[in-house]
Order: structure tokens, then C-alpha cells, then sequence
């Protein structure tokens, strides 16, 4: 029986390139490095690392955390009585930076 099986991953070119230059700074291959992210899986029992969400652009970040800071009264925000009076405020916003 062999000691060692295969498995085939299809990744674009460019991509294989980067990933061996960067895993040849290690001084390992890419098989290697492989093997170790394998190894790790089955530890963990999972992947060997946390599995997160795309992080926003600055803009959206800044409006997260400027959002997170009214819930959390870091920040005093405008607050209105009706819908009509908040559309009011904003309109007159809008022709006052027209």
C-alpha cells in the first residue's frame, strides 16, 4: 500500500506563483505547507482559524462604529417625533449644502 496519496487542486497560475513565493520564504513547498494546514485541521478539530466576514471599506466602518457609539449614548443624535419632522430636518439639510 502507498504511503502517501494525492489530491488534485485546480487554482489559477498567478495565484500558484504568488503562493509558492510566499511559502518558499519559509523554505517549505506548497505540498508542505499543505500538509501543515491539514495536520492543524484535524487538531482543531476544524478549520485552523476563524472564519470571518470580508472587513468594509473605511467609510462603512466609520458609519458601524458612529452607529454603535448613538446605541451606546457616546454620541448624542438628533432624534424626532415623527417621520414628517425627520424628513423635514434632513430636506432643509440638503438645500442648506446645495
Amino acid at each position: 500500500m502507498s504511503k502517501t496519496a494525492n489530491i488534485n487542486v485546480r487554482i489559477d497560475p498567478v495565484f500558484k506563483s504568488e503562493v509558492e513565493n510566499l511559502f518558499g520564504s519559509f523554505g517549505m513547498s506548497v505540498t508542505e505547507a499543505i500538509n501543515i494546514f491539514l495536520h492543524m485541521s484535524v487538531i482543531e478539530g476544524g478549520l485552523p482559524f476563524e472564519v470571518r466576514q470580508p472587513k468594509y471599506n473605511a467609510e462603512t466602518e466609520a458609519a458601524i462604529k458612529e452607529a454603535r457609539d448613538i446605541m451606546h449614548g457616546k454620541i448624542n443624535a438628533k432624534r424626532y417625533d415623527s417621520v414628517d419632522e425627520m424628513f423635514k430636518d434632513a430636506l432643509e439639510e440638503d438645500s442648506e449644502n446645495a
